[in-house]
């Protein structure tokens, strides 16, 4: 047992477990975050995506004992319903989610995407960008819509024109 101490959405916080246990298994079980999903348990579905400082990362892969000191972003992080972020409005706005189950994965990566852009990318951006996440519900462009119109939001707030 080992106690880490580390940021989740903004706040410190600290768990006291086994540093072998992965970052999703504490997120679910010790910090009731479950929008985070498991489904492969292998990092190649992208249904766990979290940011870790920044990037976007399957929290199934990450051990608990590597997170020490770093800040955790998940997507009750990025908004909650009552305070979406441009990217949760969008996927909602252009109905880009079908079960759910996938999602908070695609947003997380979205989010984490337009972070660091000030355009509205292409098809072909997105869907690269999106690589790792796997939707079985879908055929995928509403997500990629949605990715664009909040890039759009994201470019022009509250509605106004560039």
């Amino acid at each position: 047992m080992k106690t880490i101490y580390f940021k989740v959405n903004g706040e410190e916080v600290s768990v006291t477990c086994p540093p072998t246990k992965t970052l999703l298994d504490v997120l679910r079980d010790e910090f009731d975050l479950t929008g985070s999903k498991e489904c492969c348990g292998k990092g190649e579905c992208g249904s766990c995506t979290v940011l870790i400082d920044g990037y976007s990362i399957c929290s199934c892969l990450v051990l608990i004992g590597q997170v020490e000191n770093e800040n955790i972003i998940t997507v009750e992080g990025i908004g909650v319903t009552t305070n979406m972020d441009v990217v949760q409005q969008a996927f909602s706005d252009e109905g880009a989610t079908q079960c759910g189950y996938c999602t908070p994965g695609f947003i997380v990566n979205a989010r984490s995407f337009l972070n660091g852009i000030n355009y509205v990318p292409t098809v072909d951006e997105v869907k690269t960008v999106l690589g790792g996440n796997l939707c079985r519900c879908t055929g995928y462009t509403k997500i990629i819509k949605a990715v664009q119109t909040a890039a759009e939001r994201q470019l022009a707030p509250e509605g106004k024109t560039n």
